[in-house]
């Protein structure tokens, strides 16, 4: 006789890939669905029931510039890896001829320059970063539309056998790498549906949801007018990042900002750490400079170095910052600039004056600055 038939629940998730998932959407903001499709994949391998000759997942990224894309994968890496770069990237602008695939693949033997051309796709560079624990390669082809006919034909073989040849006849195996492709392919028309949705200029008579299908039918469209049937079969899932909204920005001002800090807290040697705070108005300065509705916020990061990091650095190495000043960053309207005022001492727990209490003070400040970060993106998110 049969024991008790319990009813099972599909949609529970291991602690792994809840982890996996949940810090993910702390790094990358605004595209939830294209998150939760990449955990379902990494739980997938973790239960080993992958399907055999193919990689993990073939994926394709489309969507508006600045919306994530790249960002991604180097989340992915950061999160399983705790390294950023632990991704083996190929930019296809640097392939749009045949000839140059030679620095994929290496070239065959009896050419010239073969034994001195080193493939950039090996096995041994694929497996870099596995670990006892976790042997999973993450790989990018960035830019897919500018590929070559070549680099084509290898990638119909890596997505389809997850199999590629090199120019001296080894093989080199994909069946444990997840492959992303991104391209900006409809972007163009996507920036345009977008003009108003980042507070640059007033918003069109359409809705979120509605401008996010709108994009998803613009991203599609382009892609199966530029790609082969062909191709488009050999993907698992075609995922079209959202616009992102001003809400969306100013959760990626806070995680940037959140970075600098930590860079701050982390790397600074000799009694100058400190902790600084944005007014309202240097957060609006920041953004306006760093992101528009062509770009979204592909340029944020180069904007805060550029008005925040770079004269923070000069206040450093002439010593108007001390241990456990607070510095407030605030805007002149009138100037078009960032202005710095310091508070002596400002970032300091009462009592904690000593350079070691005071060290320990500083990182509890920049804690809780960290802290009221995520739980701003988490209420955002909900």
């Amino acid at each position: 006789m049969g024991g008790r038939v319990t009813i099972l629940d599909p949609s529970q998730h291991s602690p792994e890939v809840r982890d996996f998932e949940g810090s993910l959407l702390e790094r990358l903001v605004g595209q939830d669905r294209a998150v939760r499709r990449l955990a379902r994949v990494y739980q997938v391998h973790l239960a080993g029931l992958s399907r055999p000759g193919r990689p993990l997942v073939n994926l394709l990224f489309l969507g508006p510039t600045g919306s994530g894309k790249t960002r991604l994968v180097e989340a992915a890496a950061e999160v399983l890896f705790g390294d950023m770069s632990a991704v083996v990237k190929i930019d296809c602008a640097e392939f749009q001829h045949s000839h140059e695939i030679a620095k994929l693949i290496g070239s065959p033997p009896g050419y010239l320059g073969h034994r001195e051309t080193q493939p950039l796709l090996t096995q041994e560079k694929l497996d870099e970063h596995h670990t006892d624990k976790l042997k999973l390669s993450l790989v990018l082809f960035d830019e897919i539309e500018k590929a070559s006919d070549a680099l084509w034909q290898l990638l119909l073989g890596i997505l389809d056998k997850a199999t590629l040849t090199l120019g001296d006849n080894r093989r080199v195996d994909f069946s444990r790498a997840m492959i992303f492709l991104t391209s900006n392919l409809g972007s163009e028309e996507m920036a345009r549906l977008m003009t108003g949705q980042l507070g640059f200029s007033p918003r069109p008579d359409t809705g979120e949801e509605n401008l996010d299908t709108r994009i998803y039918k613009t991203g599609f469209r382009a892609a199966k007018k530029k790609f082969s049937r062909e191709f488009m079969n050999r993907l698992d899932k075609v995922i079209v990042f959202r616009a992102l909204t001003r809400a969306h920005l100013e959760q990626i001002l806070d995680i940037e900002l959140r970075r600098v800090q930590e860079r701050i807290v982390s790397s600074l040697t000799g009694g100058n750490q400190f902790v600084f705070e944005c007014t309202q108005p240097a957060r609006d300065f920041l953004l306006r400079e760093g992101t528009d509705a062509e770009s979204g916020a592909r340029h944020l990061a180069r904007a805060i170095d550029r008005h925040l990091v770079f004269p923070l650095s000069n206040l450093v190495a002439t010593r108007q910052i001390q241990l456990g000043d607070l510095v407030t960053v605030d805007c002149e309207p009138t100037a078009s600039k960032l202005v710095f005022l310091r508070q002596e001492k400002g970032a300091l727990v009462a009592g904690q004056q000593n350079d070691v209490g005071g060290a320990t003070a500083l990182v509890m400040a920049s804690d809780r600055s960290a802290n009221t970060s995520r739980s701003l993106a988490r209420r955002a998110r909900s």
